[in-house]
């Protein structure tokens, strides 16, 4: 059975605090198994019949939504594509003071979005785009960027979540040590 990681939006960030043991239960009501959730912030690992991503995403979305009463958009990644947006290094020359966030799209962007996306692009911000990710670099703390995900929403109206990259590589990990031997 496939594994998977759901990288939510809206938990534990602007008023909307969930419990991880309550999100964990949420998945496991869903049928889903060998359910765990990686730091307070809305992702969750877990295993799933065999199904088409798109069609888990609005599944999970759906139950989130009937379950806190308010929209968690979801994005599913499976072991594979983490494992490659945690090796993408598309700056390749980081700063030690630079921080590198993952931004997790529905769907890669078009021409016009990406230029877009470019304008949010300047002394501080560098962006890079690599099939449904977007990478940022910032070279100051996030809260002092011209670039935000309610900016980028806006003008793009594409929705998204973002993680540190930090995050993204435990999450690939862990993903990787679950797909062991036993999991073969």
């Amino acid at each position: 059975m496939p594994r998977h990681v759901a990288l939510l939006r809206a938990i534990n960030v602007g008023g909307h605090v969930v419990k991880m043991d309550v999100l964990r239960g949420h998945f496991e009501a869903l049928g889903f198994t060998d359910v765990s959730t990686f730091i307070a912030s809305g992702n969750v690992l877990f295993t799933a019949r065999a199904g088409a991503a798109s069609a888990l995403e609005k599944r999970i979305a759906r139950a989130l939504h009937d379950a806190l009463g308010y929209p968690v958009e979801t994005f599913l990644r499976s072991p594979v594509e983490m494992a490659a947006t945690a090796r993408h290094a598309p700056f390749d020359d980081l700063a030690a003071t630079d921080s590198l966030y993952v931004g997790f799209l529905p769907r890669a962007l078009t021409a016009a979005e990406w230029r877009a996306v470019q304008g949010f692009a300047g002394a501080t911000d560098d962006f890079a785009v690599n099939a449904r990710e977007l990478h940022w670099r910032c070279r100051v703390r996030s809260s002092d960027s011209k670039f935000s995900l309610a900016r980028f929403e806006k003008a793009l109206g594409v929705p998204a979540t973002f993680r540190n990259v930090t995050t993204v590589r435990k999450l690939a990990a862990l993903l990787a040590e679950d797909a062991g031997p036993e999991r073969d």
